[in-house]
């Protein structure tokens, strides 16, 4: 063996030596990339299934809130035919019997104060106190 061949088994040792100290770390790496990879895909999952899951209740909850807005829809309108039904009541009420009472309330307003006039001695006339 000569000179050159013995250094290039030195150098061909100490590469293997690199290459086997350097492996180790690469190794690694290489498992906690692989759990990367692992734990992101289960991320993923989950959060996969629980945005189905939040789209799924949200439907559910906009479904239930469309039924309680068509049923207060139902509620106002019965509110506006009771209101409308009401007021026409009271003009009806108004334009039958608010012309008579008002004539009767002011014929016994009228009894009422001569009643009292002829009480007290006053005996009023109709053109006026004498």
């Amino acid at each position: 063996m000569s000179v050159g061949e013995i250094a290039g088994l030195i150098a061909a040792v100490a590469f293997v030596a690199l290459v086997a100290i350097l492996a180790l770390p690469i190794i690694k790496v290489g498992k906690t990339v692989d759990e990367l990879t692992a734990t992101v895909r289960d991320v993923r999952r989950e959060h996969v299934a629980k945005s189905a899951v939040t789209v799924d209740e949200t439907n559910t909850l906009l479904a239930s809130t469309n039924t309680q807005l068509q049923r207060i829809d139902a509620i106002t309108a019965n509110a506006q035919t009771v209101t409308t039904n009401a007021a026409a009541m009271s003009s009806l009420f108004a334009a039958t019997l608010g012309g008579p009472l008002v004539r009767v309330a002011a014929f016994t307003y009228g009894v009422r104060r001569a009643v009292v006039g002829r009480r007290e001695g006053r005996g009023r006339r109709w053109g006026g106190n004498r």
